[in-house]
């Protein structure tokens, strides 16, 4: 289980406003001017997305634990009405920012731009005429208006369902007030119609708003009083009774159907809603009046993402790169040849993901290949690696663990795993309790010269050729004798629950991550303490536990270095004087997701490199099956430390700095002044893919520019001393 900090509670920042600063900053992304425009909407549509989760995930819980009684104090020092308190104001004030940017920013240059989202009034004829015929044909078949009466029950609105709330009153003289009608948006249609357009133009209609046009014809005899467009969200926590269940595969099938009953959380809707509707809604799903989000817009923004894809318009989006191809030596027959040789490092989507693909389906395919085996945590429906584990099924042993309860992909993995069954693969589903998150494909092959070998490739993201052109992940292909035993003894621990004294080199979560990383700040602290270089960097999607943050903070005072990249929550406060002076922490958000998990620890000068599938969160350390491999090549290390972390220190585009109060601010307009280089990572690693930029084009990180590296104590430190700009990040 996660330790408890011994830091006092102050030094925390809470997870969940942490996390609503993370949404801000992609919401900062949507208004900014700088990125093309339909990229700012795909933006603002993730900020909705994102919250959707968040509100589904987090603030279900957290109304859970005060239904339940919970009044116990968190790591940041609040109890958990008071954390939902202040998180229902931050969220009531971001979905105003929301349409802000939607209607003060957008939509208004989006019709600039010929890409219109048009009302009923302002299409002409033709468009009028092409939605009429298209609702008639797709969208009226679908719906099933109903009446709310004592005969007619409220009908059971699913999870984020897109609905209608028409008052209705009967026309018909002496009967009863009004009522209330709910008419439910199909889900397999479009949110947003197209139009026939002139040409550079791209018009739309909402399906909502076509629908509610035609909504006379479904309440015959009656007068519509007022309509509006609401969304209901719904705890979408699972509970497992695991002793009770057949399987766990049955068990999430179960769940799957029971989290449609969670209780409500959230209602969205529209600002023009009538006090009486939002009323009878409210009581309906009993929720609180603060539980209602008012929409100056289009209830459900995520659905913009249909915009982005629909638009035709190349121009308004980012200019594609082409990744970069591995190549293999010349005198390598292949790539197991290759590997023989050297260890492959892959940077993501910048090195292009077809190396990976590539690797799987070699193996599938190469005869001399005996197994298989691999861990899937989310997927695609068309992925050709599960093409390739089928055929490979066919002529040699493939094991596969496939994790169920990967949020919101429980469904997809339940038909994933058992069309892999139906074709001979051996499927398991890990150690009950615990998530299959480690990134791992392990081949047995039998070489030309006689001998048996194990290839292994370990990432840091999901083996999803989709999601990784647009996620930064690390991939290592070694057939380093070391890695490979340790990624056998992982596999045997996720499908026999045999656990082995030793994985080294890999560190593994739950059995032995955490304290192998707790030990690794601790050694740096001890470096600083005797004025040996003492350096951490730590790349990573969330830092939340609170041993290692205690640990970091140790290491400040002793005045080792620590540069933080964290692109989601982050509990630490850096630059707190006493406690962590020499705590840089910064977020890049940009046109790629960061997802990529690098450390690096100088050692005294001996430096390390880690990369892999974990945070430094709790359900990464403790309830998750983790894996964290080293890099020891010396040209992979010269890489992650030259070019890697050294462009995303020197970022001053995408790169937000955090203060000790908890705000973000970019690094433009910190301290560090408004003179600083324009560098951006992410555009870096896109030059050097297409072979026009390398690592001596990295400028100096912007506290090295302006000299303005905390003091480390006098006592404690160890001398600095200058050194070149590529070799910024290597040692103190």
């Amino acid at each position: 289980m996660s330790a408890r900090s011994t830091q006092p509670q102050n030094l925390l920042i809470g997870r969940d406003e942490s996390w609503m600063q993370f949404n801000r900053r992609v919401l900062v992304e949507a208004q900014d001017t700088s990125n093309p425009l339909l990229e700012r909407v795909k933006f603002l549509a993730i900020t909705a997305s994102n919250l959707d989760e968040f509100v589904e995930i987090r603030v279900a819980g957290l109304l859970q634990r005060i239904e339940d009684g919970y009044t116990d104090i968190g790591p940041d020092g609040t109890t958990p009405q008071q954390t939902l308190d202040s998180l229902t104001a931050d969220m009531h004030s971001f979905v105003t920012d929301q349409y802000g940017c939607w209607n003060e920013q957008l939509q208004p240059a989006l019709h600039a731009a010929g890409v219109r989202v048009l009302t009923w009034n302002e299409m002409d004829a033709a468009a009028q005429e092409s939605a009429t015929s298209f609702y008639q044909r797709e969208v009226d078949p679908l719906l099933t208006p109903i009446t709310i009466d004592p005969a007619h029950p409220f009908p059971r609105v699913l999870n984020k369902a897109l609905c209608i709330a028409l008052l209705l009153r009967r026309k018909r003289k002496g009967t009863p007030g009004p009522v209330l009608g709910v008419v439910t948006v199909p889900r397999a249609l479009p949110r947003l119609v197209p139009l026939p357009s002139t040409e550079g133009k791209h018009d739309f209609i909402f399906l909502q708003d076509l629908i509610e046009r035609h909504a006379a014809a479904m309440y015959r005899g009656y007068e519509i009083l007022s309509r509006a467009a609401f969304r209901v969200t719904r705890n979408s926590n699972l509970y497992f009774q695991e002793e009770e269940a057949r399987s766990l595969l049955e068990t999430v099938r179960s769940e799957l159907h029971n989290r449609r009953k969670g209780d409500a959380v959230r209602l969205e809707i529209e600002t023009r809603a009538d006090a009486d509707i939002v009323d009878r809604l409210r009581i309906n799903f009993e929720l609180d009046e603060l539980q209602v989000y008012r929409t100056d817009g289009p209830v459900n923004l995520s659905r913009l993402m249909n915009l982005y894809s629909d638009a035709q318009r190349p121009d308004l989006k980012f200019q594609p790169f082409v990744p970069h191809e591995l190549r293999l030596n010349r005198k390598s027959v292949d790539l197991f040849d290759e590997l023989r040789h050297r260890d492959i490092l892959l940077h993501h989507p910048f090195d292009s993901y077809d190396a990976v693909v590539g690797y799987i389906e070699s193996g599938a395919a190469d005869p001399n290949v005996i197994s298989i085996k691999q861990t899937l945590y989310r997927t695609s429906s068309d992925s050709p690696t599960f093409r390739a584990l089928v055929d490979a099924a066919q002529n040699k042993e493939v094991t596969v663990v496939v994790e169920l309860m990967a949020r919101f992909d429980e469904a997809s993995n339940i038909r994933w795993a058992r069309d892999l069954e139906d074709a001979g693969v051996q499927v398991f589903h890990g150690i009950v309790g615990l998530k299959t998150h480690c990134k791992l494909a392990l081949l047995v092959r039998r070489d030309p010269d006689g001998a048996i070998r194990r290839y292994a490739h370990l990432g840091t993201g999901n083996y999803n050729p989709v999601t990784a052109r647009f996620y930064t992940d690390i991939s290592l292909l070694t057939s380093d004798p070391a890695i490979t035993v340790g990624v056998h003894n992982v596999f045997n621990y996720l499908t026999a629950h045999s656990e082995s004294d030793d994985y080294a080199p890999l560190l593994v979560a739950p059995l032995t991550l955490a304290e192998s990383f707790i030990r690794l700040i601790a050694r740096e602290t001890e470096h600083a303490k005797a004025g040996r270089p003492a350096k951490i960097i730590a790349k990573m999607n969330s830092l939340l536990e609170p041993s290692v943050i205690d640990g970091l903070y140790a290491a400040s005072q002793a005045g080792a270095q620590v540069d933080l990249i964290i692109r989601g929550i982050c509990a630490i406060r850096p630059g707190l004087k006493g406690v962590s002076e020499n705590i840089r922490v910064r977020s890049v958000v940009g046109r790629f997701l960061e997802h990529s998990r690098i450390f690096y620890f100088a050692n005294g000068g001996a430096e390390e490199f880690y990369c892999g599938s974990a945070d430094w969160m709790p359900r990464n350390l403790f309830e998750r099956c983790e894996v964290v491999f080293p890099v020891k090549d010396a040209q992979l290390c010269a890489r992650l430390r030259n070019e890697i972390l050294a462009a995303y220190l020197a970022d001053t585009v995408k790169t937000r700095l955090l203060s000790g109060d908890g705000k973000y601010h970019r690094a433009s307009e910190t301290a560090f002044g408004k003179s600083l280089p324009a560098f951006s990572a992410q555009d870096f690693f896109m030059q050097v893919a297409e072979g026009k930029a390398s690592a001596d084009d990295i400028p100096k990180p912007p506290e090295e520019e302006h000299n303005l590296k905390p003091k480390a104590p006098a006592k404690k430190a160890a001398p600095r001393r200058k050194i070149a700009a590529k070799q910024a990040v290597a040692t103190v």
